[in-house]
């Protein structure tokens, strides 16, 4: 049945109802917490953790996109709390045709069926922010037409709201870290996910920085058919990369390098990274009947650093590979961490060398070298929150936080292809002959080149 503008109103008003309902939610379980703080009670913690979930379980949408970003940021929130919101989905039930075709009109115009030479009513796929269609141009190419759902700027600051306090849970736990930073990087970056024109020209980036990549493949825009909430991109073909976890080694090596070149090429060369480690934003293709590299999808998560942030990432790498102390504290300085102290360094290193462990380490192995997936990065990670209570504060860096959730989300895709590399010889040979100044030529001559020279750091 068509959607109705009356049908339309009743579904605001529901969204503003379960924003009410959610709000209260969260807080009550906010303050279930702050009374076993106040009384000193650790028992229960799981509990709580589930009552969170169950209270942003209530709201689909962006706060789904939101509290899996926490999830997969280490330290941000107990572990307890992030374990359970990992579990979230972040699906929302999608928009019935009726609507769907008032909202390409909005942004098409009236006549928006006749630039298409087919546009298939059903989606293909509903997520937190908007829902994509399959489509034909009138060229006969096939394509993927991404379609914002309504009022999605004032649902995200709302969540962003609901991110305070969720960020304010953590803080009664301890105040070890300060999560300030991470909220503020955060809220930049969804809201960055809203402007569809810029996630046009951050695939149109991604394209000029893996062109001489084929192992990767990137979908091409079609701007004529694309708006700030409308994105129609090439249709590319692929499936699963859990599809092919037990495929023959060969196969899983295979992708689990075209994955490595996706995520350390454009960061080694242009200062880039891919910063949704969702393993639904990647798909293997086919050639000749077996699986050949990655499709890359969803340009929304783009984070752009500066060239001297890149050259932190090598002095880490090489002060933690010859000893250099001086130069590992020179590394941490460069990303923005301040008023370090010895035995803060000394934290932070135990974080770096689990992160740089399959780097530094020259042989051919899997990412976590016998660890169980299920312990990956456990250990290190509590060591790292016990030593932090004891000697801490710490501030995060912004533009730390985007980098090291990418890189435990790469981690996560090695783990899961039970890829067998010489991960050190990769990372050498991705940056070799790197220098800050090379970076700093080719980041912003492929920023003007795709009209983002206005995002050069």
């Amino acid at each position: 049945m068509a959607d109705t503008p009356d049908l339309e109103r009743n579904r605001l008003s529901a969204r503003v109802g379960r924003y009410v309902r959610v709000g209260a939610n969260v807080g009550g379980v906010a303050a279930r917490i702050a009374q076993a703080q106040f009384f000193g009670r650790a028992a229960g913690r799981a509990d709580r953790a589930a009552d969170l979930r169950a209270a942003l379980g209530g709201l689909k949408g962006p706060i789904m996109k939101v509290a899996q970003l926490l999830a997969t940021i280490p330290d941000a929130l107990p572990s307890e709390y992030a374990a359970e919101l990992s579990q979230l989905q972040s699906e929302a039930p999608p928009m019935g045709y009726g609507f769907v075709r008032r909202r390409m009109a909005a942004e098409l115009g009236p006549d928006w069926l006749d630039k298409f030479g087919s546009f298939e009513k059903e989606p293909a796929a509903a997520a937190s922010l908007g829902q994509v269609h399959r489509a034909t141009a009138l060229d006969g190419e096939e394509l993927a037409v991404k379609l914002q759902y309504p009022d999605m700027a004032s649902a995200v600051e709302a969540d962003l709201g609901q991110l305070k306090l969720l960020f304010n849970l953590r803080g009664r736990f301890d105040s070890s870290i300060d999560t300030s930073q991470i909220s503020e990087e955060i809220g930049a970056r969804i809201r960055e996910e809203l402007d569809y024109r810029r996630e046009a020209k951050n695939a149109a980036l991604y394209a000029e920085m893996l062109k001489d990549t084929p192992e990767v493949r990137v979908p091409h825009v079609r701007p004529e058919l694309s708006t700030g909430r409308l994105l129609t991109l090439g249709w590319l073909d692929g499936t699963k990369l859990l599809a092919h976890k037990d495929a023959s080694l060969e196969i899983r090596n295979r992708l689990a390098v075209a994955m490595f070149k996706a995520w350390w090429g454009p960061f080694s060369g242009h200062g880039v990274i891919h910063g949704d480690p969702h393993l639904g934003n990647y798909q293997a293709f086919e050639a000749d009947g077996e699986p050949r590299g990655i499709n890359l999808l969803d340009y929304g998560c783009i984070r752009i650093f500066p060239p001297s942030f890149v050259g932190g990432v090598v002095d880490l790498y090489e002060g933690l590979r010859d000893g250099d102390d001086a130069r590992v504290v020179h590394a941490y300085e460069t990303w923005g961490f301040k008023g370090l102290k010895r035995e803060l360094i000394d934290v932070l290193n135990i974080w770096a060398r689990f992160i740089y462990g399959p780097l530094l380490d020259d042989r051919v192995r899997t990412i976590a070298d016998g660890v169980s997936p299920g312990e990956y990065g456990r250990k290190q990670a509590f060591q790292v929150a016990q030593e932090l209570k004891a000697k801490g504060p710490i501030t995060v860096p912004r533009e730390f936080v985007f980098m090291d959730r990418a890189a435990i989300g790469l981690g996560g895709v090695f783990l899961h292809l039970r890829a067998e590399l010489n991960f050190a010889q990769l990372f050498r040979e991705t940056m070799e002959g790197f220098s800050e100044q090379a970076v700093a030529g080719r980041q912003l001559s492929a920023l003007r080149l795709v009209g983002l020279e206005e995002a050069a750091p």
